[in-house]
């Protein structure tokens, strides 16, 4: 028989449904997601560290989790909730539930809940913390407890590595910097034939320039940009130095360390079918994406920056580019995982940037 659990929310509501995954319960920030498909490559996104995610899609679970699929070796984030947990997943590629591995990790969950309730709720005031409890009782305390709260902001600095390793390529070194990274990143570099050198988050840029690499990627990762304070000061070293490509948090830590400000959004952008269109072929991906915070357009004005990619629904950022040096950045993942290929490209425009960035240097130096 399936034991009653109770999620939470700091405006005193609260949805009764089912057990999912660990006894261990906990609070978080509450996000939801669209993505139909790829629910273990979300559960495993270190951007959602410390977050609780609502899948807005009914059945999760119906293909189970296998060993491949991680992009992370440890989850991070700290609850799903979803409309239907499938018991009995169907796949030659399966090894495990969706509850056993959310049970493993020590994340609880919520199943038989109204997902579409908690989704409009989200949307009409914005991200809200959120905690579970089995205790009917405790609904009143946890209220209170919820709306004094202080979410941490030591994110990145958890999840990130804390010591450097190599996923081996052949024919260009990139430094791949390590704000909570998915696994897929190192996975398109290497499919470019690049040497990946995975460095963490406080890495200073003359460690980095002493690596000698053709590039830099500056990986995605959960929180706000404003608390990584030092990786700024490592992109205004490279910069101009070093061809470096920035996503998610990349993106925003790269406007942010040229003057340019970040905001937190109502609810984010959360899925695998968000459409941006790319200023300069006036041409429309759809891409995936994670994010609650964003770059200010406004505050871009007066900084060397220029707009690349904006989203179509909303008309945010999505995409810069510096006007002189060879940098970029996106707000989406061209590593697209879960999500589509649009944006993979985007790795290749990298190789041809470094490439160009050492030819330039070959003849300067002739």
């Amino acid at each position: 028989m399936l034991k009653t659990r109770y999620l939470v929310l700091e405006d005193g509501s609260y949805y009764e449904g089912y057990q999912l995954g660990s006894d261990q319960l906990t609070i978080g920030e509450i996000v939801f997601n669209t993505a139909m498909t790829g629910y273990q490559e979300t559960i495993s996104d270190p951007s959602y560290t410390g977050q609780i995610i609502t899948f807005t899609y009914p059945l999760i679970g119906n293909y189970g989790i296998n060993r491949d699929d991680f992009e992370s070796l440890i989850p991070t984030l700290n609850g799903v909730v979803v409309k239907e947990a499938s018991a009995k997943p169907s796949n030659f590629r399966m090894k495990k539930t969706l509850h056993e591995v959310l049970d493993e990790y020590d994340i609880p969950g919520i199943s038989g809940v109204d997902t579409r309730s908690i989704t409009r709720k989200i949307r009409q005031h914005g991200v809200l913390k959120a905690a579970f409890t089995d205790n009917k009782e405790e609904i009143t305390q946890i209220v209170d407890k919820l709306k004094t709260y202080v979410l941490p902001h030591n994110e990145v600095e958890t999840v990130s590595t804390k010591t450097s390793y190599i996923s081996t390529g052949y024919k260009y070194s990139v430094v791949l910097v390590d704000f909570g990274k998915k696994e897929n990143i190192v996975r398109e570099l290497n499919a470019r034939g690049c040497n990946v050198t995975v460095v963490p988050h406080n890495t200073t840029a003359d460690e980095i320039i002493r690596m000698e690499p053709d590039g830099v990627m500056l990986s995605n990762g959960p929180g706000d940009p404003e608390a990584v304070k030092e990786a700024v000061t490592m992109i205004k070293g490279i910069l101009g130095q070093i061809p470096f490509f920035g996503i998610c948090l990349g993106h925003q830590l790269f406007a942010l360390s040229q003057g340019a400000q970040s905001f937190k959004m109502k609810f984010g952008h959360r899925g695998a079918n968000h459409p941006v269109k790319d200023l300069k072929t006036n041409k429309i991906a759809l891409t995936s994406q994670n994010h609650g915070y964003a770059i200010d357009k406004d505050s871009l004005q007066n900084t060397d920056l220029e707009v690349t990619h904006i989203a179509i629904n909303d008309g945010t950022v999505e995409g810069l580019r510096h006007k002189f040096l060879p940098a970029f950045s996106v707000q989406y993942h061209p590593e697209a995982c879960p999500g589509p290929s649009d944006s993979n490209y985007l790795f290749d425009e990298f190789i041809e940037m470094m490439n160009n960035f050492n030819t330039k240097e070959s003849i300067a130096n002739a």
